[in-house]
């Protein structure tokens, strides 16, 4: 599924425009909903970000690797870069807790989160995409 340059750029500065994207995810004590300032589109197939936090959203993922990730941004609604603000991401989590894929997905961080703290014994999480769609169900742009 190809990602557009545009929806690269907003999602990939999602935390810098106050847009953070939020992941949702499910396990035994529920539904959890998480800000990840770290997601970025890791390539036309996958989202990935760094799980420094090691709480809820984590352990669920040890229950479900299902997610969904959300990006909301008015203000690109307002000015006409995209016609619905809401963009969502259907897809599969994958945990790297060491190896290339762990170094690689960190190497791409911001340096904000390369440096925050947690970060040296944080996770990499890899989301396949299985779909994704804006909130009326279009295609993204």
């Amino acid at each position: 599924m190809p990602i557009s340059d545009k929806v690269r750029k907003l999602v990939d500065s999602g935390w810098v425009d106050g847009c953070p994207c939020l992941v949702a995810t499910c396990g035994p004590s529920g539904p959890n909903v998480s800000v990840k300032g770290s997601l970025f589109v890791y390539d036309d197939e996958h989202l990935a970000y760094w799980e420094r936090t090691r709480k809820q959203a984590l352990e669920n993922l040890g229950h479900d690797r299902r997610v969904v990730v959300m990006y909301a941004n008015f203000k690109a609604q307002r000015d006409g870069v995209l016609d619905s603000g809401f963009l969502r991401f259907y897809g599969t989590a994958e945990l790297h807790e060491s190896g290339p894929m762990r170094e690689a997905i960190f190497a791409r961080l911001t340096r904000r989160e390369q440096e925050h703290a947690g970060a040296d014994t944080g996770i990499g999480v890899l989301i396949r995409i299985d779909r994704a769609a804006d909130i009326r169900g279009k295609p993204l742009p």
